[in-house]
């Protein structure tokens, strides 16, 4: 068994409490323009990357459907709210990625948000300087559910993703770290494992914090 290194997180749901404002505004983007999105189908397209989300998308509402102006709505409304109300960070965030530093695991960040948008997120709660690295979809050929954003975070790590920890609370994440080999922990936000998703984790955790209690678990058995 490989001894854990490197814990690489996904940042929206699992660092920063974000996805409730995707849902909510995927879901108040859509309705403008007339298409009768609800939190199930938002909540489906989680961390997926922009190809498969516009199939699934399409699928639920018609080949009519006009991704790339609900997009642009969406990210419309959601920046008015976080300029207005600000962002929060998921319980246990800081806590934890101080835990990490300071025991010598390396850490990176595999999201699906732009990384201009990503940095800013996490600068305003004094939160970049925990991550050394970033991996944005936009860096990769295939977004989540492929592996492919894992396989690079663990590379720029310097680690095979079997010596890292990945945590994620969707199932296109889920899938996306289980299939590049890591470790795959859910952190569950807005829904929890399925048993479809369930044979793909190593662990549940009961929060961020409980993740300390998984590395240990991990890496002394």
């Amino acid at each position: 068994m490989n001894k854990i290194k490197g814990v690489i997180s996904d940042m929206d749901g699992v660092i920063l409490d974000s996805e409730k404002l995707y849902v909510r505004f995927w879901c108040e983007a859509a309705q403008f323009y007339g298409y009768p999105m609800e939190k199930k189908h938002a909540l489906s397209i989680r961390s997926m990357a922009r190809p498969f989300a516009i199939e699934k998308l399409k699928g639920y509402f018609g080949q009519d459907f006009d991704y790339h102006k609900v997009h642009d709505k969406r990210i419309e409304l959601m920046d008015k709210y976080i300029d207005e109300n600000g962002i929060e960070a998921k319980s246990g965030a800081a806590r934890l990625l101080s835990y990490l530093k300071e025991n010598g695991y390396k850490v990176a960040l595999a999201t699906a948000t732009k990384p201009d948008r990503t940095k800013r997120y996490l600068q305003a709660l004094d939160l970049y300087g925990y991550f050394d690295e970033i991996v944005c979809a936009s860096m990769v050929s295939r977004g989540k559910p492929e592996p492919d954003i894992y396989v690079l975070a663990a590379e720029k790590l310097g680690l095979e993703p079997g010596e890292c920890l990945a945590l994620e609370d969707s199932q296109n994440g889920i899938k996306s770290a289980s299939s590049a080999g890591c470790k795959t922990v859910m952190v569950p936000d807005l829904d929890g494992p399925t048993p479809e998703i369930q044979p793909l984790l190593y662990d549940v955790a009961d929060g961020l914090t409980d993740v300390i209690r998984i590395l240990n678990r991990a890496n002394n058995g």
